[in-house]
């Protein structure tokens, strides 16, 4: 019923939609933060507040972006759900933020009118966020998204006729869902333990186990996609899939950060000295620190990055893993 509401684009992304409403009834499992995109016109909005209020009842409504930490965290403490609307920006700030938000974190601030006495504030929510499009993204908060693709409707309803529907059906898909929960959480599966979000993951294992749906390859796909737009939109991490290109499988390349910069910085400019671009690294130090933000990203590329020691100086080695033999393959299937 739910599903012949909103615009979802394929069943993959119906799927994740249902294991993420599943998540959500479970407070000890931390969930990745829907993201819900598509063209102008495709009901994201519309979809937000029924997935939101499936779980916070009809009263709960979308809401702005608050502009800093602590308003966030207010909006935070005032449910259960915090669905985000038409988000079209995301600072370095509110993506740390909502990394620590979706994982869980806690803010300690001193009390009011004391002198030594603090107030400590401890959040793991569920987030819901909308938009067109939010520019970068960074690698840590692209582990925590759950990315579900909307498409515009071919018939459009009002406003009222669609929120009478849905009100009248509301009891129907949370009793489903609530029968759907004891189905998924009594079946067994095996824990994914190459994904950031294991406990999310294993709730997909176990939703296919249940339904005989493909949520787990759906999640998988969805994070490949963001690893995609991560790339898209750091420079540097195209620079250095550019040259690991170039590296032989099974060749370990090791230099120093300072050495590193150097020679991608050459890569980037090229003969004819390129200007390089707002933010890229201007030393060893914050070059060794923006590939360890982009160190899980170029490792789902196949381009594998190692720090280590010699009694001379540090030193970064990328290597591409040589590929297994075709009867090494074959084994495998």
């Amino acid at each position: 019923l739910l599903l012949r509401l909103c615009n979802f684009a394929d069943a993959p992304t119906e799927s994740l939609a249902l294991a993420w409403l599943v998540g959500c009834l479970g407070p000890s499992v931390p969930v990745p933060a829907p993201f819900l995109t598509g063209p102008q016109g495709a009901g994201k909005s519309t979809g937000a507040r029924m997935l939101l209020r499936i779980i916070e009842g009809m009263s709960a409504d979308l809401r702005r972006t608050p502009k800093d930490e602590e308003n966030l965290i207010a909006a935070v403490a005032a449910g259960w759900v915090t669905a985000l609307d038409n988000l079209s920006h995301l600072g370095p700030d509110l993506s740390d933020l909502m990394c620590c938000i979706v994982t869980g974190a806690e803010t300690v601030k001193r009390a009011l009118f004391t002198d030594g006495d603090v107030v400590r504030s401890r959040y793991r929510k569920p987030l819901l966020l909308t938009g067109i499009d939010v520019g970068v993204i960074r690698p840590d908060l692209a582990e925590r998204l759950l990315p579900l693709h909307l498409e515009r409707p071919r018939v459009r309803r009002t406003e009222e006729e669609l929120w009478a529907e849905f009100e009248e059906i509301l009891p129907v898909i949370l009793g489903s869902l609530l029968d759907l929960t004891v189905k998924v959480r009594a079946a067994e599966a095996d824990i994914p333990t190459d994904l950031r979000m294991a406990d999310f993951a294993h709730l997909c294992a176990q939703f296919d186990a249940a339904t005989g749906f493909r949520a787990l390859d759906a999640y998988r796909t969805s994070l490949d996609d963001l690893n995609d737009d991560v790339i898209e939109g750091d420079l540097l991490a195209q620079t250095v899939l550019k040259h690991a290109a170039g590296i032989e499988p099974g060749t370990e390349v090791r230099m120093t950060s300072a050495e590193w910069l150097h020679a991608l910085t050459q890569l980037y400019t090229g003969e004819d000295f390129r200007p390089l671009p707002k933010g890229w690294p201007t030393t060893g130090k914050v070059f060794s620190d923006r590939l360890k933000r982009l160190q899980p990203v170029l490792a789902a590329r196949g381009v594998l990055v190692d720090w280590g020691r010699t009694k001379a100086a540090r030193y970064i080695e990328i290597t591409r893993p040589t590929p297994p033999a075709p009867d090494e393959q074959a084994g495998m299937f």
